[in-house]
């Protein structure tokens, strides 16, 4: 039951061949990765208009919508643009998306540590802010706009 490498496929005991690439379980979490942080931020920005999802106004923070120059529904549909634009900035230059992901999730972070009752998203937030960095590191190796 050898595995003869030959021309970056495996064949196995089956007859059939699985790329090398593919068959990798890092290519593999980094597809699951990059699936979800290029499709849930847009998910997420688009609900910001709709609210089939909650109501996003509640998580900003009192005190920011204090200091803005705009109300805060208002500001949030700006964020449900920014979010769009971060989830398609990863579905195209995943190594560069990802790390605006991750330090957007780091600014919900603060926002949210302002606003009481919320740390448990916080906290949230901070796990899929380290699922960002993680698919930010493996587009190094996996991103196919990615020059060595």
């Amino acid at each position: 039951m050898s595995h003869a490498y030959n021309a970056g496929t495996v064949t196995g005991p089956t007859t059939h061949e699985t790329s090398i690439f593919t068959a990798r379980p890092t290519y593999q979490a980094y597809l699951v990765l990059y699936a979800g942080f290029a499709v849930l931020p847009i998910v997420a920005g688009v609900d910001k208009f709709c609210h089939v999802l909650v109501d996003w106004d509640q998580y900003l923070a009192p005190v920011a919508t204090r200091l803005l120059p705009v109300d805060g529904h208002t500001f949030m549909l700006a964020v449900g643009v920014i979010e769009v634009v971060a989830g398609l900035l990863v579905a195209f230059r995943p190594r560069i998306g990802a790390y605006v992901v991750m330090l957007w999730l780091w600014g919900i972070i603060a926002n949210l540590l302002l606003v009481p009752g919320f740390y448990d998203i916080a906290l949230r937030d901070f796990g899929l802010s380290v699922g960002a960095l993680a698919l930010a590191r493996l587009s190094a190796e996996f991103d196919r706009h990615h020059t060595p």
